[in-house]
This record gives structure tokens, C-alpha cells and sequence, in this order.
């Protein structure tokens, strides 16, 4: 219960870019467009995938279920963040507040275990590649996956926790979207437990996985370095090439946001580091699995020439 001094809060004020208020319409319009890239680019790539039979590989599987993901995950936040930026600030409710939380997490994870997922699946093409047509059966690709959903889902009921904060006194998120941190920040409730079971969603949901995928290249880079022949060597970067600088753009932006000391960084700088892993890289995936790779370019060139 709030205190007598203290009103309770029922909606949230997000501030959004508040320095850049007059240019509100060019960050709209700017916004707006990488957004629609987003879910042109990622449709492109789950209609792709599911409609020729060539593209039929584990690995593109993968690749489709992370642009659903990319999908999801983009749209719980940016029409929020675009409506923010279209009205200056924007009254939110605690419990949809609350809700985008959830989904941020679910749909947050879910990248992180699909790259997992295909690092192990690119392990196993360049170290085990006699191994590779018997262990990556369809039904074990679909139960990867499937288990990946489950086990986020089963991971995200820990969130039920935070349907349970109070909030009273001040209601303000300099943020453009509902940030953890600014609702750890504002509740009145004792966050202790709360903190706790955000670094072992962290350990469980994030660190693990980055060590999995760690591990996994530097198998396939132990295995590269005894190729002797040139075309062996270009074959190996050029199977895992894409994967890899996929991990890296997420990942570099998730350790910039939560590694480095929040204390230190302004409102700006998080803002900034929180685009580059919400809207940056949904955005850059669908660019590396097309202009990267020559399934992608063939069948967009047929599908072209059939036009």
C-alpha cells in the first residue's frame, strides 16, 4: 500500500526522445521506415524459406523462426515508440507497461536460443559433416525449436513476480519504451527477489547460450585451422560466415547495454544502445542471410525473372 503522502500509480509517463522534440517528425518518419524495412525483410525471408523446396536445410529453418521472432519482438515495441515520438510522451497503463515487459523477455530470448541452435547446427557441418544428414532430421530441427519456444515460455512465468509491484510517488520513464530498470527504479515494493531472479534469468537465458556458442566456433576454428587447401578454408568462413556476424551485432549490443555501468551512461546513450538491438539488428539479418548468401540471391533472381 502506498503512504499517505504518496499517490498510487496507475499509468506511466514515457518521455521518450524529449531532446529531440522538433524533430519529431523526421525521427517518426525515419523510425517508421526501418520498421517497415523490419517486417518486409523478415516476411521476405519466412515466405522464401517456406515456399522453395531448395531452401529446404536446417539452417534456414532456423533463419525463418528467427524472423518470426524479429518480427515479434520489433513490434511489441517500436508502434509504442513510434507513437511516443508522433505525441511528444505517452501515457501508459502499469499492467500494458508490465505486459510489454513480458513480451520483450519472451521474444527477446528467443534469437538468443535460435543462434545457439545454429551454431551448434554449423558445428556440425564443418566438424561432423559425415555425421551432419543423420543428426539434422526435420523432426529433431522442429523439436529444437519447439523446445527452445517451450523453455522461454516456461522461463517467462518467473515474470508473473513483477505483476505483483506497487508503484506510488513518481511515474516517469525517460525511456521510449517499459525498461526494467526504470520499473525496478520507480516501485515501492522490495526488489531483492526481483534482482535475483533477473540474473539467473540472465545466467540461464543469456550467458549460457553465449557460452554454447563460444564453444561451438572455437571447434570450427580449431577444425579451419588444419584445412590446408584454400578453397576448404573459404568454404568453412563462408558456411558460418553469416551466423557469425549475426551473433556479433546482437550480441556486442546486449553486452554494451549490460555489461558496461548504467550509472555511468546518460538517458541518451541507453536510449541509443537499446536501437541498436530492437530496431538495428531485426533490421540487419534479413540484409546478411540475403546478400550473403547464394540460395537467397538464386531464388530471389528466379522469382524475379518468373515476375
Amino acid at each position: 500500500m502506498c503512504d499517505v503522502n504518496q499517490t498510487e500509480v496507475t499509468e506511466f509517463l514515457i518521455l521518450g526522445f524529449k531532446g529531440l522534440y522538433k524533430y519529431k517528425f523526421l525521427l517518426f518518419i525515419l523510425f517508421l521506415f526501418c520498421y517497415l524495412m523490419i517486417l518486409a525483410g523478415n516476411l521476405l525471408i519466412i515466405v522464401l524459406v517456406s515456399t522453395n523446396h531448395n531452401l529446404n536445410t536446417p539452417m534456414f529453418y532456423f533463419v525463418k523462426h528467427l524472423a518470426v521472432a524479429d518480427i515479434i519482438s520489433t513490434t511489441t515495441i517500436v508502434p509504442m515508440m513510434l507513437n511516443v515520438i508522433l505525441y511528444d510522451m505517452k501515457e501508459v497503463p502499469v499492467r500494458i507497461c508490465i505486459f510489454q515487459l513480458h513480451m520483450v523477455f519472451i521474444f527477446g530470448f528467443i534469437p538468443i536460443f535460435l543462434l545457439t541452435i545454429m551454431s551448434y547446427d554449423r558445428y556440425l557441418a564443418i566438424c561432423r559433416p559425415m555425421r551432419y544428414n543423420s543428426i539434422m532430421q526435420p523432426h529433431v530441427c522442429f523439436k529444437m525449436v519447439l523446445g527452445s519456444w517451450f523453455f522461454i515460455f516456461l522461463l517467462s512465468f518467473e515474470m508473473i513476480f513483477f505483476w505483483e509491484l506497487e508503484f506510488c510517488g513518481s511515474n516517469i520513464i525517460d525511456h521510449f519504451f517499459c525498461d526494467l530498470g526504470f520499473l525496478l527504479e520507480l516501485t515501492t515494493s522490495d526488489t531483492h527477489f526481483l534482482t535475483l531472479v533477473d540474473y539467473v534469468l540472465t545466467i540461464i537465458g543469456g550467458v549460457i547460450p553465449f557460452a554454447l556458442i563460444l564453444i561451438s566456433y572455437l571447434s570450427i576454428f580449431f577444425i579451419i585451422m588444419t584445412l590446408s587447401s584454400t578453397s576448404g578454408l573459404s568454404k568453412a568462413f563462408s558456411t558460418c560466415g553469416s551466423h557469425l556476424t549475426t551473433v556479433c551485432i546482437y550480441y556486442g549490443t546486449i553486452l554494451m547495454i549490460y555489461m558496461s555501468p548504467s550509472n555511468d551512461r546518460s538517458s541518451s546513450t541507453n536510449k541509443f544502445l537499446s536501437l541498436l538491438y530492437i530496431v538495428v539488428s531485426p533490421m540487419m539479418n534479413p540484409i546478411i542471410y540475403s546478400l550473403r548468401n547464394q540460395e537467397i540471391r538464386r531464388t530471389l533472381q528466379q522469382m524475379f525473372r518468373q515476375c
